[in-house]
């Protein structure tokens, strides 16, 4: 019998060695996320619309090599490596590589000219290498979840553990820009040939080339701790080859899944609202706080002391409410949170009520934010099993091989497309004199609560085969 006996889960070092890579992946793409468009629009003096475009290109980018990926992965032949750990080496050099040069760019836009082409393709180029060999690397891990990890009580503690290490990834990848920003003498004048602007220049690229280096070990720990082996023993090593077009063709398959489609609805919207705080949140710090010096670390107690509780509420005290049920919460939580930016629009707020306002609405977004992967990761893992038994119910192992890369690539490409929405919207409101606009930085931020309730809507769509599960 083909079908292993026993369903394969991640324990011990395996368990992790790959929840780690989560750290990895997270402290860079956090850094990038909260901080590329503050230093190239802010000090580099890039304009927002070059700026946008640039982080868009990586966002479609990805969002067309997500699938690609997955879809020639999950076709590639196992070898003496396995199927899918092997492209991880294969990307890892390249993406290091941009994840440094692109804190490093050689010429800066003249004070002028924020138009600047050099710095504008420069930045694409460094965009275009880390979208390509990034997608790679995150699509084949996400892939290999269902395959590791085959039963839903160890998905759990693989998206507890994976939660557990994007939050301790988040704080550090705020802290550190965080204590930049601290020692600023004007932290809302920060062009490169201002005092503000050099102390950026000196100290963030240090932090990238850091978290390069960590991203790199950690992704080295998850090749290591991966076993593939199971693939050479299995008759998936025997299967028929697979013709270009019909290898395409699975690129269709997860829109079809009308479960899977509710669950891909969910993660546009939720990317759409995950990247608005990340390009906001310094210039909400700095112009609509009017944070300065050691208020900046307000924010990484928020961030610390909210992600950790939510963490640990939704772990030990919904325990026994379904996934779904507890991701609508979840939610729903960020919706009335999102909708509390709206009070910083009165004038009249005085600074320690403004905290406080900004203490409960920014910590419950946080806090929601961070909790998703608790569901979102087993709910994910849980669907592709799904749609692996309705193919082959006798050898639910050789189904998922053919179509985990393919259901992730979807995933992460309607995650791509809504940064990239998010990206592009901001990009063009935030240009010219809107850059530093109380107001539109407020308004911007509140949008959350509209895609978040969107969100909302896709979750209770969604019902999990409980035999499965």
């Amino acid at each position: 019998m083909v079908e292993a006996a026993k369903p394969r889960e991640l324990l011990g070092f395996r368990l992790f060695g790959y929840s780690i890579g989560d750290f990895g992946l997270s402290l860079v793409n956090i850094l990038f996320g909260t901080f590329i468009f503050q230093f190239y629009v802010y000090t580099i003096n890039l304009n927002s619309i070059l700026v946008s475009v640039g982080i868009s290109m990586q966002l479609i980018i990805g969002a067309i090599f997500s699938i690609l990926f997955g879809v020639i992965v999950d076709n590639k032949k196992p070898g003496k490596y396995g199927k899918r750990r092997p492209f991880l080496l294969l990307a890892l050099p390249l993406w290091v590589l941009a994840n440094v040069l692109i804190w490093l760019p050689p010429w800066y836009a003249p004070q002028t000219d924020s138009f600047f082409w050099p710095t504008a393709l420069f930045f694409w180029f460094m965009i275009v290498i880390k979208a390509i060999s990034g997608t790679l690397i995150f699509n084949v891990y996400l892939a290999m979840l269902p395959e590791q990890s085959q039963t839903q009580k160890n998905r759990k503690k693989v998206a507890s553990n994976r939660a557990m290490f994007s939050i301790i990834a988040s704080i550090l990848a705020l802290l550190l820009p965080l204590i930049v920003q601290s020692v600023l003498p004007d932290p809302q004048n920060v062009k490169w040939w201002q005092p503000s602007g050099e102390l950026i220049l000196l100290y963030i690229p240090i932090i990238g080339v850091l978290f390069a280096i960590l991203g790199s070990i950690t992704i080295l720990f998850t090749y290591f701790s991966v076993n593939e082996k199971f693939h050479i023993s299995s008759s998936i090593n025997d299967k028929n080859k697979t013709s270009f077009g019909s290898s395409f063709r699975q690129i269709l398959v997860p829109i079809k899944d009308k479960k899977f489609s509710n669950f891909l609805a969910v993660r546009f919207f939720n990317s759409i609202s995950g990247n608005t705080l990340g390009i906001l949140v310094f210039p909400f710090l700095a112009i609509v706080l009017k944070f300065r010096e050691s208020e900046f670390f307000i924010y990484v107690i928020v961030s610390i002391f909210s992600k950790v509780s939510w963490y640990l509420i939704w772990r030990k005290i919904l325990t026994k409410r379904s996934l779904t049920t507890k991701f609508s919460i979840c939610i729903g939580f960020a919706v009335i949170a999102s909708f509390l930016e709206l009070l910083f629009l009165l004038e009249f707020l005085v600074f320690e009520l403004k905290i406080f306002i900004f203490v409960l609405s920014i910590g419950t977004i946080l806090g929601s934010m961070y909790s998703i992967p608790l569901f979102s990761i087993p709910i994910g893992a849980t669907l592709v099993h799904e749609a692996a038994h309705k193919i082959e119910k006798t050898n639910t192992s050789m189904a998922i091989s053919k179509l985990s890369g393919a259901y992730y690539g979807a995933l992460t490409f309607v995650a791509s497309l809504g940064q990239t929405f998010s990206s592009l919207i901001l990009g063009f409101i935030l240009s010219g004199a809107n850059e530093k606009n109380p107001i539109i930085i407020t308004l911007s931020l509140s949008s959350m609560g509209i895609f978040y309730m969107m969100s909302l809507l896709f979750i209770k769509r969604i019902k999990l085969n409980e035999k499965l599960s």
